[in-house]
């Protein structure tokens, strides 16, 4: 598909779809850094209007995730602080809004896995080697869902497409 415009897909009003080009960068964080706030610097020092993230690998020593739990569950018991080494195994999410939308999955010593939303406190312990792709022809935003309650990923073709230098 060519940078002229976007397609978008006739789905049900509950579903909403955008055709795009893409565009990728590759970011290499070190010891110490925290992955989702230079991953929010990044997209915004860019001025990245769609990004996500294709990949993801590396390790880490601290994590603090927002596991699944059961409606009976408050908000603050689903929050996890892990202060322990992990590989990184994925992680999935939209870069979108202030805060983005992250899931990751994280493997320990044992080779027990966790997973969960991210809510910060992801410390690079070695490495984390990212690919964040950006489409092209669409941007990303974040709006109020009253159906779930949360600020939702809202998909609109771009006035003009962007110049690649």
């Amino acid at each position: 598909m060519s940078h002229e415009g976007a397609r978008t897909a006739n789905l049900s009003r509950n579903q909403q779809a955008q055709a795009s080009s893409l565009v990728c960068y590759t970011l290499r964080l070190k010891k110490g850094q925290e992955l989702k706030t230079s991953l929010m610097k990044f997209v915004k020092e860019t001025n990245l209007k769609a990004p996500f993230i294709m990949t993801c690998v590396g390790s880490v020593s601290k994590a603090t995730l927002r596991l699944a739990a059961s409606v009976e569950a408050s908000y603050s018991e689903k929050i996890k602080t892990f202060d322990q080494f992990f590989e990184i195994l994925s992680l999935v999410g939209t870069l979108s809004g202030d805060r983005g939308h992250l899931h990751i999955s994280l493997g320990d010593k044992d080779g027990n896995v966790i997973g969960g939303h991210v809510m910060g406190d992801l410390i690079i312990y070695t490495t984390a080697e990212i690919v964040i792709g950006e489409c092209s022809n669409v941007t990303y935003s974040r709006e109020f869902d009253k159906e779930t309650g949360y600020p939702e990923l809202c998909i609109k073709p771009r006035d003009t497409p962007p110049v690649f230098n």
